[in-house]
């Protein structure tokens, strides 16, 4: 299997990959072609194919497909200039390697959150959080497995827990320093703020949108969640209920990033900043990750509105 990140620029591969999108575009002279993002495990690469012929054979989106493409550069990233494709066969590939995932160790990370339940000192979050945890017919499955997003940041198998346990144990740090904010709550919003997203996006190697996720959106499915566990724990304060629920729908911080409401608490305030430093912390991570380039500076991020760097330097 030759992956993604090995490839360098010039060289000609023949290899599967998963087609993760196919948009027909046309060109300044008015001639279709095919602009394609393929997968594997170790990332994603920009495909095109300027020359529809006859050896480029019919195939869709989150299908598994081998090309015979030359690798090139645009901006500052490589790219494949597609001649052929066909249909990958059964017994052709095998499946966990188009399937990006986690470099930690899933189930350990897994534990480590679930261990914050233990720690929580009010009843009612404490009996909430083991009832979506441990009780769910979903999330007590699926969540440690599940990506964070579709391609942002954490868009691999494990990504979620990962995410997660990043920005809970970060939440924890940061309650004992800041006066009137209260722990429980903090660390109870912390770890609910994305499992919406188990039921927001759909399992590997597709890592979709459902239609839940396209018509709802995973803030509204975690508040949601929230509300219909409380309803099974007799005298759930429901003021605690909002306050929980408030975390979750403010968690984006902004208006502009689909936050339906912005934090007005300390705990949501916190829980927004947590969350925003470990997204975009990662956008950068797995930038350099995927960096192939000579020289400090790595390219441009689109989301992140900036040129990115590493940070070497002579000692």
């Amino acid at each position: 299997m030759r992956y993604i990140n090995e490839l360098r620029e010039g060289e000609n591969v023949v290899e599967h990959y998963l087609c993760k999108s196919r948009q027909s575009m046309k060109g300044r002279t008015g001639k279709t072609y095919l602009s394609l993002k393929l997968q594997d495990k170790t990332g994603t690469i920009d495909a095109k194919v300027w020359d529809l012929n006859r050896d480029i054979q019919n195939f869709s989106e989150n299908m598994f497909i081998k090309v015979d493409a030359v690798v090139t550069s645009f901006n500052n990233e490589l790219q494949l200039n597609v001649k052929r494709i066909r249909r990958s066969m059964e017994g052709e590939y095998d499946p966990a390697d188009f399937v990006p995932c986690t470099e930690k160790n899933i189930d350990e990370m897994y534990q480590q959150l679930l261990n914050f339940i233990g720690t929580i000192q009010n009843p009612y979050l404490k009996k909430l959080l083991e009832k979506i945890f441990y009780e769910h017919p979903r999330i007590s499955r699926e969540f440690k497995y599940h990506s964070a997003a579709k391609a942002m940041h954490h868009g691999f198998r494990g990504g979620l827990v990962e995410h997660t346990l990043s920005v809970t144990q970060t939440c924890d740090f940061l309650a004992p320093r800041y006066k009137y904010a209260n722990r429980d709550l903090l660390i109870a919003a912390a770890m609910l703020h994305d499992a919406g997203k188990v039921m927001e996006l759909s399992d590997f190697p597709v890592n979709d949108y459902t239609d839940e996720g396209q018509l709802l959106g995973h803030i509204y499915i975690g508040a949601q969640l929230v509300s219909e566990t409380a309803a099974q724990i007799d005298g759930f304060p429901e003021e605690l209920k909002y306050l929980l629920q408030h975390c979750i729908l403010s968690h984006h911080g902004e208006y502009e990033f689909g936050s339906p409401k912005l934090p007005s608490i300390l705990e949501a305030f916190l829980l927004h900043e947590a969350d925003n430093m470990d997204a975009k912390a990662q956008m950068i991570i797995e930038m350099l990750d995927a960096d192939s380039t000579q020289g400090s500076w790595v390219g441009y991020n689109r989301m992140l509105q900036r040129n990115i760097r590493k940070s070497d330097f002579e000692k």
